[in-house]
């Protein structure tokens, strides 16, 4: 049995064994008890996770797919006991599963060969469920891969630069050329790695910090004084040397500050 890529499932399946077994040792193994794998597809990736010490889980919307995984990966094939110890398979939509039921409040280590039209809503619902994933390694898009990794003072940085490095330390990988999937991407793809930081809570108001930093970025050519006029920010606060930068010049720490300052003036919206 074969697996057609689906167009509107945004899948290209990749068929380099030495890639995929790259991007399965880009996990340390250390600090989670458990692997999920977004999107698994036929499973190329899949069969070198196995072979870590960590459960593996599985999630595909793809039924045609999870016909094919388990087809390919049963019980015997593996030389497992049981399945709920080592390898389990679940059929749903990652964006749309409650993380704290499906694992427990477990840490677990998330991984894949993520489709490029929901990639960086993956990364954000990771984000939201940071307390349980102390690591994050997949291939995306090369320019969202760039994006996510990229520092202050590029013009790539943007929102989920800053969102993502609020949290974790993030680290680009290497680059991956379209002829190793089937059906090949227009485009290059790029792996990361994501490590949660030691101290991933903020020194300030989580959902003020999102706020200001997708409000400045909305406007990313203008200064913060011209970007952030919605915030209703006293004169005073205005004349700070930090509200004549435009955003891609602050660093995550620099954000940080601003939206202290920000609620220390007190917010006052239109």
């Amino acid at each position: 049995m074969t697996v057609r890529a689906k167009k509107h499932l945004g899948q290209h399946f990749l068929n380099d064994e030495s890639i995929a077994k790259k991007i399965a040792d880009s996990l340390t193994e250390t600090g989670y008890e458990d692997v999920l794998e977004i999107g698994p597809g036929m499973g190329v990736l899949t069969k070198y996770l196995l072979e870590k010490k960590s459960k593996v889980t599985v999630m595909e919307l793809d039924t045609e797919s999870v016909t094919y995984l388990k087809e390919t990966f049963p019980l015997e094939h593996l030389k497992l006991n049981t399945s709920s110890e080592k390898f389990t398979i679940i059929e749903g939509d990652f964006l749309k599963q409650d993380f704290t039921k499906v694992f427990n409040k477990k840490q677990v280590a998330i991984i894949g060969n993520f489709p490029y039209n929901i990639s960086s809503q993956i990364v954000f619902k990771a984000i939201e469920n940071r307390e349980f994933v102390p690591e994050f390694s997949g291939m995306f898009q090369k320019e969202v891969a760039k994006r996510i990794a990229e520092k202050e003072g590029s013009k790539v940085y943007g929102i989920i630069s800053v969102l993502t490095q609020a949290f974790f330390d993030a680290e680009y990988l290497f680059t991956v050329p379209p002829t190793v999937f089937n059906p090949p991407p227009k485009v290059d793809s790029g792996v990361i790695r994501l490590t949660r930081k030691e101290n991933y809570t903020l020194p300030v108001d989580e959902k003020l910090f999102f706020r200001v930093v997708k409000t400045a970025f909305n406007q990313r050519r203008k200064m913060l004084r011209s970007s952030l006029k919605s915030f209703n920010l006293s004169v005073t606060l205005k004349e700070d040397p930090i509200f004549a930068k435009r955003p891609e010049q602050l660093s995550v720490q620099d954000f940080i500050s601003l939206t202290s300052k920000i609620a220390n003036d007190g917010i006052r919206d239109h």
